[in-house]
């Protein structure tokens, strides 16, 4: 019976240290922030009560970056600057026209689309793992979990013109969460 008991230990310690250890390789893989697109963060970013981020999102230029690489005028600049695939398809227009570009499939969740153009994620990092409610209340586990504030540097990779002004740009495209919130 002692040793009945003791294999019975034996077995549930080895059960336990297992699950242990694939709940903890589950959370550090997870750890591996990935895009998750805008339709995530319009979860709770469209309503009006927390500030329609997400609606403000939408009217930008920003939403609408990977489309004008198919227009005239982004097929003309790609031939000048020397790219010999649609704009669409290039690494070197991409990197200013969507999230996440150049890296690899295991960096994008199933619902990121790269037709959305610079979505919330380049500014604010990648969502699979702050997007809980409680992380983006908590700043902490925000920043934690992925999250980024985004500053003048963010932008400076793409707006690289000298006319571009990142106070005034960043007074432009604001959109606070009410302070009530």
């Amino acid at each position: 019976m002692k040793k009945f008991l003791a294999l019975l230990t034996f077995i549930y310690v080895i059960v336990f240290f297992l699950i242990l250890y694939l709940s903890d390789k589950e959370y550090s893989q997870e750890k591996k922030f990935k895009y998750v697109g805008v339709k995530e963060c319009a979860i709770c970013h469209e309503s009006e009560e927390i500030g329609a981020q997400s609606k403000i999102w939408e009217k930008s230029l920003h939403a609408k970056a990977f489309v004008t690489l198919a227009s005239d005028r982004a097929l003309e600049q790609a031939r000048e600057a020397g790219v010999d695939v649609h704009p669409q398809d290039s690494e070197k227009c991409l990197k200013c026209h969507i999230a996440g570009a150049g890296l690899d499939e295991s960096h994008f969740a199933e619902t990121y689309k790269k037709e959305e153009g610079i979505t919330c994620e380049v500014c604010h990092g990648p969502g699979s793992v702050y997007k809980d409610v409680c992380k983006l209340k908590d700043r902490e586990k925000f920043l934690a979990n992925g999250g980024i504030v985004p500053d003048e540097k963010i932008c400076l990779k793409c707006h690289d013109e000298p006319s571009f002004t990142f106070k005034e740009k960043f007074r432009e495209i604001r959109h606070p969460v009410p302070k009530n919130k």
